[in-house]
């Protein structure tokens, strides 16, 4: 074993954001994907890098440093390639209870109410009633107080245009392209990593009095 350990090469990348119980110590194989000869990998995967503790509160990093302390006590003399990000945020979650299925109705329900309000107050701003009047008597030569010949069209365009933005009917994507929405939100949870690891370092420098 001693052998195999001294010319073994260990090759670890740490996961930008995992999910973790928070009952459970934080293991290597739950922030990391390694690659090592079998004897010594599963023993490494097994290892605990974290312990949780109510002071972490909901979340909790990881640092390579630490992931190399761990190794070192288990292969010292082992060689490890570093690949991807210098740490791992981890969300800790305790056990899930049942949704509250009235607060998610009433919560669709408001969705519903304010999206159907503020595509209301839109057409209310631009006057597309009074425009699309204009358009209907420009083509057709006659006034109408509801052309609904454009109205109804219009009314499956805005619904097409939606599911087009957002790339989704229900479930099921149109394709594989991001859409505006999904970058928006990427950005957003790269902004909030980046905060969280900055925020856990300013810990760490306090907990040592530095």
């Amino acid at each position: 074993m001693s052998s195999v350990t001294e010319k073994a090469t260990i090759h670890l990348r740490l996961h930008r954001r995992v999910t973790h119980h928070a009952e459970l110590p934080v293991r290597l194989g739950d922030v990391a994907s390694l690659f090592a000869p079998p004897e010594l990998e599963d023993q490494l995967k097994q290892s605990i890098v974290r312990r949780c503790s109510p002071e972490d509160g909901n979340i909790l990093m990881v640092d390579m440093l630490d992931v190399l302390q761990v190794i070192a006590s288990i292969a010292p003399q082992a060689a490890v390639e570093v690949y991807g990000e210098p740490q791992s945020i981890v969300e800790l979650k305790v056990q899930k209870s049942k949704p509250n299925f009235v607060l998610v109705a009433f919560v669709l329900l408001l969705l519903f109410l304010g999206s159907g309000l503020a595509i209301m107050n839109f057409h209310a701003d631009v006057s597309m009633p009074d425009v699309q009047r204009k358009i209907y008597q420009l083509l057709t030569g006659d006034e109408e107080d509801h052309p609904l010949l454009l109205q109804i069209p219009y009314s499956f365009g805005l619904a097409a245009g939606m599911m087009i933005f957002f790339n989704r009917l229900f479930k099921k994507r149109f394709n594989e392209e991001p859409t505006p929405l999904e970058l928006e939100m990427y950005l957003y949870e790269q902004n909030m990593n980046q905060y969280i690891v900055t925020e856990q370092y300013r810990k760490r420098r306090g907990s040592k009095g530095v």
